[in-house]
């Protein structure tokens, strides 16, 4: 099939988090107020068993989108298609909102490093993940989002900056973008660049999710590990995205140190409250279950 060239209006479905095994009867006992979940793809990529029973009986009451980590859609191997027909049908499954990976590469001749590792920026990399995107758009029928990484390294070789290579290859790609305002925050400390020069230089009508998550801070450098609240400078971030890009489905990620749903209810009041105060819903598409 062909993408269509015109993008479709961007769908508004308020505020969501990440759907955890911990926090799997909660949900069911509490129906808390929670807009939507984002899966781990991987790990519903399985034939039963308890986390698709869990996962067929959340889906039923919340609207749902999908999150992978093994697209690795910047590496020199061939694509995976058992994977992605494994992803095509938990999608047919799920029925969710969006599909969603990583704006990386995470091993090569065949072995996988477990990380998302990022990409040079360079006009040969352009071409080669905007031709992988279309193969995998092409083979799901839809477009996708893909999320800027955090970084600790870069190349020696980039002719250009992270916010540059993200918008070219958006438009080369003809794909979507999930915006994680976290990592944007982590690689500013460690690259030492302006946050508010990435927001600028993303085209509006792209960005279709935003990630918030918290991190580690060691002193001369930050990592990206998702076992933390979002600290203020990241909340300070969020709102200035607000303001750029307008009403985005806003999400926070915790996958590890996991505290108790209503930890997490209140981290995601905040973000209501922020994007609130900043900007009033507009111009938008309610999804619903």
């Amino acid at each position: 099939m062909t993408i269509a060239p015109a993008l479709p209006e961007r769908p508004w479905l308020g505020f969501g988090l990440g759907l955890r095994p911990t926090h799997y009867e909660t949900i069911l006992n509490e129906s808390p107020a929670v807009d939507w979940f984002e899966i781990i793809s991987e790990n519903y990529l399985i034939p039963g068993g308890r986390p698709l029973h869990y996962l067929d009986r959340i889906r039923e009451r919340y609207p749902m989108v999908m999150h992978g980590v093994s697209l690795s859609i910047g590496a020199q191997d061939p694509l995976d298609r058992e994977y992605l027909r494994q992803l095509r049908a938990l999608a047919e499954r799920v029925e969710p909102a969006w599909i969603s990976d990583h704006l990386c590469w995470t091993g090569a001749h065949g072995l996988n490093a477990h990380d998302l590792l990022p990409l040079p920026y360079t006009e040969e990399a352009l071409k080669h993940v905007a031709a992988r995107v279309g193969e995998v758009q092409d083979f799901l029928g839809r477009r996708i989002l893909l999320e800027n990484v955090s970084s600790y390294v870069s190349y020696p070789e980039s002719e250009m900056s992270e916010w540059e290579f993200l918008r070219q290859f958006a438009a080369r790609a003809d794909c979507l973008i999930l915006l994680d305002v976290n990592n944007i925050y982590v690689s500013s400390v460690n690259h030492e660049f302006d946050p508010h020069e990435y927001l600028d230089a993303i085209p509006a009508e792209r960005v279709w999710q935003f990630h918030l998550a918290g991190h580690r801070n060691h002193g001369d450098y930050i990592i990206d590990t998702h076992d933390e609240p979002v600290i203020d400078p990241v909340w300070e971030l969020y709102a200035a995205a607000v303001r750029r890009f307008g009403r985005v489905s806003t999400m926070i990620e915790r996958d590890d140190n996991i505290p108790p749903l209503a930890e997490l209810l209140a981290e995601l009041d905040r973000a209501r409250s922020i994007a609130a105060s900043v900007r009033q819903p507009v111009g938008v598409t309610t999804v619903s279950a």
